[in-house]
């Protein structure tokens, strides 16, 4: 399923509420100040885009998320491999990968996550 895309800005602020929720709006206005330097009224205008969006809710003032970051994160991994790598998804390992080397551990792990998504 797609969901709606996050600017950067939006995605930083979702990710204040996916660590800390449920939260008071209260709460997010004090974290959004100290890790994006976000005045009130900004976190406000981001909040009401967001749950205009659906991504967020407010309800009676504590914020949640509509849509579980894991999503987000699917979604916008599958847009840069189907955008930058024509939907290979080797291509976009071999890419990722530059020349750098993994451990034996690193790889084990690589190859499970792979063999659990065999058909």
């Amino acid at each position: 399923m797609n969901h709606p895309k996050l600017a950067e800005g939006e995605y930083r602020f979702a990710c204040i509420v996916w660590e800390h929720e449920p939260l008071p709006s209260g709460k997010l206005v004090e974290l959004s100040l100290e890790r994006l330097g976000w005045k009130k009224s900004t976190t406000y205008t981001v909040l009401k885009k967001l749950v205009d969006r659906g991504v967020l809710r407010n309800e009676n003032a504590v914020v949640s998320a509509v849509i579980p970051k894991d999503d987000v994160l699917r979604d916008e991994s599958r847009a840069v491999i189907e955008r930058t790598f024509d939907g290979s998804l080797p291509s976009f390992l071999a890419h990722f990968m530059g020349g750098r080397t993994i451990s034996d551990a690193e790889a084990d792990e690589l190859k499970a996550v792979i063999d659990s998504f065999r058909e």
